[in-house]
Formats: structure tokens, C-alpha cells, sequence
């Protein structure tokens, strides 16, 4: 898998873009692409505040 794939499908699901996340956990937009694409190690406190914008845990957003 070369992205968080769920993470991926809950974003365009609420029809999010890369920008729209970053700005809502206080990172850039390109850092967040490279985050969903998993070109960036993902620590698990962005981890809390990207699950958080869906309503999710870490857990179920980003594990399968």
C-alpha cells in the first residue's frame, strides 16, 4: 500500500483536500500530502489531530 489508504478515502469522502487538513492540525499542505502518501514518518500526536478531523482514533484511521 503506498498511502493511508483510509485515511485517503475519509478525506475525499468529505470532499477535503490536502490543504484543507493541513490547515486544520497546523501543518503545510505539502507536508500533509507526503504524510498520506507515506513519504514522512507519522508521529502519533499528529496522528491524534489528523483523526481528530474526522472523528476517528489514530487507531482506526491509520492501522488496518
Amino acid at each position: 500500500m503506498k498511502r493511508f489508504e483510509k485515511l485517503y478515502q475519509e478525506r475525499t469522502k468529505k470532499c477535503l483536500s490536502y490543504k484543507d487538513i493541513a490547515d486544520k492540525v497546523g501543518i503545510s499542505s505539502s507536508y500533509y500530502w507526503q504524510l498520506e502518501n507515506k513519504q514522512r514518518r507519522l508521529f502519533y500526536d499528529l496522528a491524534v489531530k489528523i483523526a481528530s478531523v474526522f472523528q476517528l482514533k489514530p487507531d482506526d484511521l491509520f492501522y488496518e
